[in-house]
């Protein structure tokens, strides 16, 4: 997998005549090469339906009249350029409007992405349907006529589907249609059977070449259908709803798979789609910096015009981005985390039954305090190796049944430490913790919001009682000791008993026990990373990490970063060598809910120290070859970076 893709969209309509007229070779050639780009996911069918090349499987867009496909895998082959080749598997505009009834239905004749035909938009079909066929057969006569260096299908995953072929497999296998829950099975079984029969097809034609299902979304803790692409691709375009938490958050989930793969973000302004749109060049920078810094190959998406001329504002854009990456790619092969932390996904667990659980956003209020406490950390599921981890972390909901209970217990006995918030220990039942963190549980407590109060010092923040808004759990003490204690407010707010604009100031009355300490760990009475993903407050950050830094006696990595920068440690053990990977710019909000960035802010003498079992023989700045004043002393290695630019990695030589 090549470290510099662009994803180049190309869906036209038929409205638009001609298609690819000002499509020139050179000209293609020359934007790759100003783009510094060494692989380019091309167009054999777009969402409207329409081929780009001559067909018997399709039709050629009636505005095209050459094979626009050869064209570009010639050019971009000449240059050494690779081409995935994409089709639009899911979307297919022009059959949609032929063969309605194979689209996917919702319980109320529905159809998505769009309801209906009187709107601007696209309908998805039901893999459960005869354009199956049409679309394996649109595979094989792409794969058999081009030299395409991959596959990339667009649009599909397990749906929610009630069409009439989804309803009639249903009663044939005797399942009632009403029944979600066994619904559920009839709709994995239509990816399934997808996906083995891309497979076979594309086997029959190419063995071996490298196939991947764009969803938008790879699942934590969904291991069967990561392992049916033969790599991932992570879309996650900040500007375009993704924010710029959602890269490392499924970065650092895909990386413990062991498969190779690209975190894909975008030129646009905003997203997928837009003509005229751009970033600025230092948010490109900073974004394909936030792939290889997390063991990614980078992915740019673009959109050429129907005339088929390449923009070269945009391949200057990419340019400034990948030119950086290319002198940095020696030290991003073949690299594995490096982690204190494991994170257990809350998306890929067993979540307490409480229907809050099924939409919390635990986990990226738990990613955004690990990057901003600088913990080096994966995110993993619950089939991953806990022994690997000094510490566990149980984002607010994680419910323990039987076997999860079996794994943390072997984890605890070999020396591991539990950090678990809210609901997270609690059996299935919900009535008990099913590990002991050193307290009983008495249930939820009855007052929301309420008050913690840290017998610690909580990083700047002062000694006072601090707003927790997250639904808390009633405990006390059962040989755990205490860091903290919840106090109640006067009343919960209500018509008739509320006291100023927003809540109900503490009454300082002892409301049990807030956050303790135990054999185990630390456990800490609320959702707290619920809560700071949702209202941000600095004392939940503070909690935090004041729990993991005691858990952590002996952390691999300690910086003085502030706390926008992002810190990673990758390690290349064929060549003896760790990567301090580290990033810093602000992401700014402009309009609604759009994050950019402009400025990149420089940062001085960055101070860092690693530890390492090995001894180390050399540190430099990375691709600058510059050698890193250092000391190394009791295992850990000391020294400075004089400045950060945006990103700059630090290389660790051992013996």
């Amino acid at each position: 997998m090549r470290f510099r893709q662009v994803h180049l969209d190309f869906h036209t309509s038929e409205a638009i005549a001609p298609i690819g007229a000002r499509f020139d070779k050179k000209q293609f050639q020359d934007m790759l090469r100003l783009g510094r780009v060494d692989s380019i996911t091309l167009f054999s069918k777009c969402h409207h339906g329409w081929a780009y090349h001559p067909t018997e499987a399709n039709e050629i867009h009636p505005g095209l009249g050459f094979d626009l496909l050869a064209a570009t895998i010639e050019a971009a082959h000449e240059i050494d350029v690779k081409t995935p080749v994409y089709l639009s598997a899911g979307l297919d505009e022009k059959l949609a409007r032929r063969h309605p009834e194979w689209l996917i239905r919702d319980e109320n004749d529905h159809t998505n992405w769009v309801k209906g035909f009187m709107e601007p938009g696209y309908h998805q079909f039901c893999m459960n349907s005869p354009y199956l066929d049409i679309l394996l057969d649109q595979i094989r006569e792409t794969l058999s006529r081009y030299d395409a260096d991959g596959l990339f299908l667009d649009i599909v995953g397990v749906r929610k589907c009630y069409c009439h072929n989804c309803v009639q497999s249903a009663q044939e296998q005797g399942i009632d249609p009403r029944d979600a829950k066994a619904m559920r099975q009839l709709w994995e079984n239509t990816y399934a059977g997808y996906t083995a029969k891309v497979k076979e097809t594309v086997e029959s034609v190419k063995p071996g070449l490298p196939i991947f299902h764009n969803g938008g979304h790879i699942a934590r803790g969904r291991r069967d259908l990561a392992a049916m692409n033969s790599h991932l691709e992570l879309e996650s375009l900040p500007t375009g709803g993704w924010g710029y938490d959602h890269f490392p958050l499924s970065a650092r989930y895909a990386q413990t798979l062991g498969v190779d793969f690209l975190g894909m973000t975008g030129k646009f302004h905003t997203s997928w789609g837009e003509f005229g749109g751009y970033k600025h060049p230092n948010a490109l920078r900073y974004e394909a910096a936030l792939s290889i810094a997390n063991g990614a190959r980078c992915s740019i998406g673009d959109q050429l015009h129907p005339d088929g001329h390449m923009d070269e504002a945009t391949y200057s854009l990419i340019g400034a981005a990948y030119r950086e990456v290319e002198s940095k790619e020696a030290w991003c092969v073949k690299a594995t985390n490096v982690a204190d932390v494991a994170l257990l996904s809350l998306e890929a667990t067993g979540m307490h039954a409480k229907a809050e659980a099924r939409k919390s956003n635990s986990d990226a209020g738990a990613v955004r305090m690990l990057l901003e406490g600088k913990m080096l950390f994966d995110v993993i599921d619950t089939e991953h190796e806990f022994s690997a981890y000094k510490v566990l972390i149980l984002p607010d909901y994680v419910e323990v049944g039987d076997e999860l209970r079996g794994k943390l217990q072997s984890y605890l006995q070999q020396g591991g430490k539990i950090l678990a918030t809210g609901w997270s220990g609690l059996n299935p039942e919900g009535n008990a913790f099913a590990i002991d963190l050193g307290v009983r549980y008495l249930g939820t407590n009855p007052y929301r919001p309420d008050y913690f109060r840290p017998i610690f010092q909580p990083g700047s923040l002062g000694e006072t009682s601090y707003i927790f808004y997250a639904q808390g759990q009633k405990i006390e003490l059962d040989g755990g000791t205490l860091l903290g204690r919840r106090e109640d407010p006067y009343f919960n707010r209500d018509a008739f008993t509320f006291c100023s604009h927003q809540h109900t100031p503490s009454s300082f009355t002892f409301g049990g026990p807030g956050m303790v300490e135990s054999g185990s760990g630390i456990y800490i009475a609320w959702n707290v990373f619920e809560d700071y993903a949702t209202k941000g407050s600095l004392i939940l950050k503070e909690a935090v990490l004041h729990a993991l830094n005691r858990l952590l006696p002996g952390k691999m990595l300690q910086t003085s970063l502030p706390a926008q920068g992002i810190v990673t440690l990758q390690e290349q053990k064929d060549e003896k060598r760790l990567v301090n990977h580290l990033l810093y710019a602000s992401p700014v909000r402009r309009g609604e809910g759009i994050e950019v960035i402009e400025d990149i802010v420089p940062i001085y003498d960055v101070r860092a120290s690693v530890r390492t079992a090995s001894p180390v023989s050399r540190v430099y700045l990375a691709p600058q070859m510059t050698p890193l004043p250092f000391s190394y002393e009791d295992g850990t290695v000391t020294y400075t970076v004089p400045v950060l630019e945006c990103h700059q990695m630090v290389v660790i030589d051992y013996n």
